[in-house]
């Protein structure tokens, strides 16, 4: 897909992986949507973008993605608007850390909508479009989690698995037809994503390895060119590539006694 003079649609836009999407095609778009719960931090990101890039048409809209009466309502204004969207970034995801028979069940039903729900949603309503015109872009953020079970991050990591197994059925389904879908499947990221997922300040944090982190930049230009070079798949990271290639090799009974070994952190 060609990003230069693309319309792009970019849930989660406020912060973290999401607005550096948003900072990188500033440049390149011919037009931004920008779709996030927090109005404050959307309108403060459109001006920064704005500044630099004065040509550049940004809209911005407070959308909660767990809503259904919200999600239609974006859909129907972007019609209203005439706005054709081409590039449909899926970057807005929750997660919850803990022991999932002490969850929040209203979080978790939040989990499932936003990481599931809202992006197959999103992606039905903008995909005929792009079919039609025989050219676009659907790249959705998923993670590494959804390689693999990981105790404690149960949720999160089930559905991000969802979100790889669709990206590639629906890109299988969308061979020759000009538009293109990739999964974007970043490890841990510097971000407030982890703060937001642990449910009290001093509850258990996944473990920390540094050499695994990389920037929300790092994983925003690697989506990027992924869906550039039309690419089924993108794992940023040399070392998240050789963790997820041992992860997939490695057999089921062990990464089962590895799950329940890292379970004993939510005792």
């Amino acid at each position: 897909m060609k990003l230069d003079g693309c319309n792009a649609l970019i849930t989660g836009a406020s912060a973290g992986i999401g607005r550096e999407f948003a900072r990188l095609l500033a440049g390149r778009a011919r037009s931004l949507v920008l779709v996030a719960r927090r109005l404050d931090r959307l309108e403060e990101l459109q001006r920064e973008l704005t500044a630099r890039n004065p040509k550049l048409t940004i809209h911005t809209r407070a959308v909660d993605l767990a809503d259904k009466t919200q999600r239609h309502g974006l859909i129907k204004w972007l019609k209203d608007e005439r706005i054709e969207i081409d590039f449909l970034i899926n970057n807005a995801g929750l997660g919850d850390m803990g022991a999932f028979a002490t969850s929040d069940p209203e979080k978790i039903e939040q989990i499932l909508l936003v990481n599931m729900v809202a992006l197959t949603s999103l992606t039905r309503e903008l995909l005929p479009p792009m079919i039609e015109a025989k050219r676009g872009g659907i790249l959705n953020v998923s993670s590494s989690a959804g390689f693999l079970p990981i105790a404690g991050f149960s949720v999160y990591a089930a559905t991000k698995a969802y979100v790889t197994s669709f990206s590639e059925a629906l890109r299988a389904e969308l061979r020759e037809t000009g538009v293109s879908v990739c999964a974007l499947c970043p490890g841990p990221v510097h971000t407030e994503f982890n703060e937001k997922a642990q449910r009290t300040a001093e509850g258990p944090d996944l473990p920390r390895a540094d050499f695994v982190y990389v920037s929300a930049t790092y994983v925003a230009k690697a989506g990027l060119n992924g869906i550039e070079h039309d690419r089924p798949l993108v794992i940023p990271g040399l070392a998240m590539k050789i963790g997820m290639f041992l992860a997939r090799i490695t057999p089921m009974p062990l990464l089962r006694l590895t799950s329940s070994i890292s379970a004993k952190r939510f005792d």
